[in-house]
């Protein structure tokens, strides 16, 4: 297939009511993208613009100072090249979220994925997977711990080998996941902890943790040797980063940067205004 252009792409994005809702300094194929200070490497979760083609994502992304494209799965990861961007997080065959490492009859099934896709993810500078706990039902958060890490060690040897990072995602259990195991930063760090290697951590999601616990930046400062990646979404809602919810996303983003801390944050909202408007405010927002 035929690459396509950034200024091909970018002019579709900007078309029709998408560019006319567009901040006042109009964007255009021609605009210069945005540099950022880079304290905070940003992204962005696909499928909250699902309605936007992922070109056309890729494209204004990386027109607005983004750097990468979170959550693709493997025949979509070298999009995002195309514009000079990688995707951050790559779903890999690492279960789902109510069935997933502390069951340990999903351990082979996890670990047959993984084996076929951090190697692609490798290739492709895919620098993190994706995978998760799974639901209690019924069983102690002892006893998934037990089954989570040993499901981890059997699949650390793999990320190591490759270079790539298995994170395994924080969810809130109260709102959105009910039953979620991983739905307290401890609970997690007390998991990744005993696994105890530079390619197994945790995917800190701010919006879920919010609603579970709070206490933001002291947790993650504390925790950050642990963490390999981060989520945002406004708290209620997981809408857009503004004045209409309760997280002080630029006081966050400025604790995050102070661990020195190398991976990224994506935004993972699902806008109620203008999608492309709301991203770019998010980002302009985390760039400090």
């Amino acid at each position: 297939m035929e690459k396509l252009s950034r200024r091909t792409v970018l002019k579709g994005a900007l078309s029709g009511a998408a560019a006319a809702s567009l901040p006042s300094m109009a964007w255009s194929e021609q605009a210069a993208p945005v540099q950022r200070k880079g304290r905070i490497k940003q992204s962005v979760s696909r499928w909250c613009y699902k309605d936007t083609p992922l070109d056309q994502l890729c494209a204004y992304s990386a027109q607005i100072g983004l750097k990468a494209v979170d959550l693709l799965n493997p025949e979509e990861w070298e999009v995002p090249r195309r514009y000079g961007l990688i995707c951050s997080m790559g779903y890999g065959g690492g279960g789902d979220i109510p069935n997933a490492l502390n069951r340990v009859e999903n351990h082979a099934k996890i670990e047959e994925g993984l084996r076929k896709s951090i190697p692609l993810a490798a290739k492709a500078g895919v620098p993190n997977v994706i995978t998760f706990s799974g639901n209690r039902a019924g069983m102690s958060d002892e006893e998934g711990a037990k089954n989570t890490i040993a499901g981890l060690n059997r699949l650390k040897k793999i990320a190591e080998d490759n270079g790539v990072v298995i994170c395994m995602e924080l969810l809130n259990s109260k709102v959105n996941h009910k039953d979620y195991m991983c739905d307290h930063t401890a609970w997690g760090v007390q998991v990744v902890e005993a696994v105890n290697s530079p390619h197994v951590k945790l995917l800190y999601d701010i919006y879920h943790m919010q609603i579970m616990e709070g206490d933001l930046i002291a947790t993650i400062q504390a925790n950050i040797q642990w963490l390999g990646h981060f989520h945002t979404g406004g708290v209620p809602g997981r809408h857009e980063l503004d004045n209409t919810q309760e997280v002080q996303w630029d006081g966050v983003m400025r604790g995050i940067a102070a661990t020195n801390y190398q991976g990224y944050v994506a935004h993972e909202f699902v806008p109620t205004r203008d999608p492309l408007t709301s991203l770019r405010q998010a980002a302009d927002l985390c760039d400090v």
